[in-house]
């Protein structure tokens, strides 16, 4: 019987209708019965850990020392702000890091949110609407926040830096952009079969990345590391040594040995040409 090949995907259709910047719905089929499962959940492992990102690594706070301390005529302790700031938002444009200002001094009570931070043309504040305190009349709020880019999830221990200044407290960041995706496997129909796969893909993202570019990315690192096993060159697998039996070898060499090297009699010599053995290995 003739090998079929694969029934490959026609193409990846995206939901026009639904996309927006942070979500995007893809379809991808057909695919052969089981290669739904396997490339979505690849995808959606990739896509929830592996794209970098950026994120709130520390902060400095005006009179503060640590995180569990309280600022006067401020509603919210540090350890609260401290979680408002890992929901800020934004899209660093520079591979180095970045520090941003915010100071505020209330006359009466008023919420401090994103929009009162200093901006930097290298950074994008997507939801500048974020509650960071509540400060009571006459409370100030001064503080440094710092901005990093990374992958994944990353402890406040990691992102301790001996060249900080003394005051700044590091935080857990979770660089990636991606906060959320489902797939699910359908039935799809190839001619007279109804059993194909048909693999739906939903992207949510934070903004700072679009859906689109995210599955692009995703399948790039995927693509890069089966590379590695599509590119195996065989004669670069070193083969096992085989090990060297010096006895054998010995002996070996002794029964390849002429007769006519023993320097026997001339009478022993002739006997042995008579019955032509020439080497020892023939009398063996």
């Amino acid at each position: 019987m003739k090998l079929k090949n694969f029934q490959m995907p026609k193409g990846v259709i995206v939901d026009e209708d639904t996309l927006t910047d942070n979500y995007g719905k893809f379809t991808i089929a057909p695919l052969e019965r089981g290669f739904g499962t396997t490339i979505g959940n690849a995808l959606r492992r990739i896509l929830l850990s592996s794209l970098p990102g950026s994120a709130v690594i520390a902060v400095r706070i005006d009179g503060i020392a640590h995180e569990f301390s309280t600022i006067p005529n401020v509603v919210e302790d540090v350890t609260e702000i401290i979680l408002n700031l890992k929901a800020l938002q934004f899209i660093l444009h520079s591979e180095e890091p970045k520090i941003l200002s915010l100071e505020v001094e209330a006359e009466e009570n008023g919420k401090v949110s994103a929009l009162d931070i200093q901006t930097d043309p290298d950074v994008e504040i997507l939801n500048s609407d974020l509650h960071i305190a509540t400060l009571d009349e006459g409370g100030h709020l001064k503080m440094e926040i710092y901005l990093d880019t990374g992958r994944g999830y990353v402890l406040a221990e990691q992102n301790k830096d001996p060249n900080h200044p003394i005051g700044v407290i590091p935080m857990d960041a979770i660089f990636t952009p991606v906060t959320r995706v489902n797939f699910r496997v359908e039935n799809t129909r190839v001619g007279q079969r109804t059993d194909y796969d048909s693999l739906v893909i939903e992207i949510w993202t934070d903004g700072s990345i679009h859906t689109l570019d995210a599955l692009s990315s995703a399948a790039q690192i995927l693509k890069n590391h089966l590379q590695l096993f599509i590119s195996i060159d065989e004669e670069l697998v070193p083969e096992p040594e085989e090990e060297v039996d010096e006895e054998f070898e010995r002996v070996n060499s002794l029964l390849s040995m002429n007769v006519e090297e023993l320097e026997l009699s001339v009478r022993s010599s002739n006997c042995l040409r008579a019955a032509e053995i020439k080497t020892l290995a023939d009398l063996v």
